[in-house]
């Protein structure tokens, strides 16, 4: 392999930043109390605390409510991946990534949903 390959793409580092983007979000506020009454400010604490990292244009987060009051007990429960679904737009050079975390056979799978390169 020459060094060129070696080389990660403008592309390959605006999904990185994503994903950096994603381990926060998840990683931070997993376990954070959530109930039907504090679901919308938490939605809004979410998206403005990752907007704040570098080249990230866009954050937004939907608590499922309908999950959400199924799993009330005690009157609240823990946030988790299976009660969120988020879309994190970051555009790193001119490059854009749309990205978004959505339950898949019992997992919050986070994918890369769509690469622009700047004109595209």
């Amino acid at each position: 392999m020459d060094e060129s390959d070696a080389t990660p793409t403008v592309g390959e580092r605006a999904c990185f930043e994503a994903g950096v983007k994603f381990g926060t979000l998840y990683h931070q506020f997993a376990g954070t109390p959530v109930s039907p009454d504090n679901a919308r400010s938490l939605e809004r604490a979410i998206e403005e605390s990752i907007e704040n990292q570098p080249h990230c244009v866009g954050v937004t987060v939907d608590i499922l409510e309908d999950r959400l009051d199924a799993a009330i007990d005690h009157g609240y429960t823990e946030l988790t991946g299976e009660f969120m679904e988020v879309e994190i737009v970051v555009d790193y050079e001119g490059t854009e990534v749309v990205t978004s975390m959505a339950m898949e056979d019992g997992y919050p799978l986070m994918r890369v949903e769509e690469v622009r390169r700047g004109g595209d």
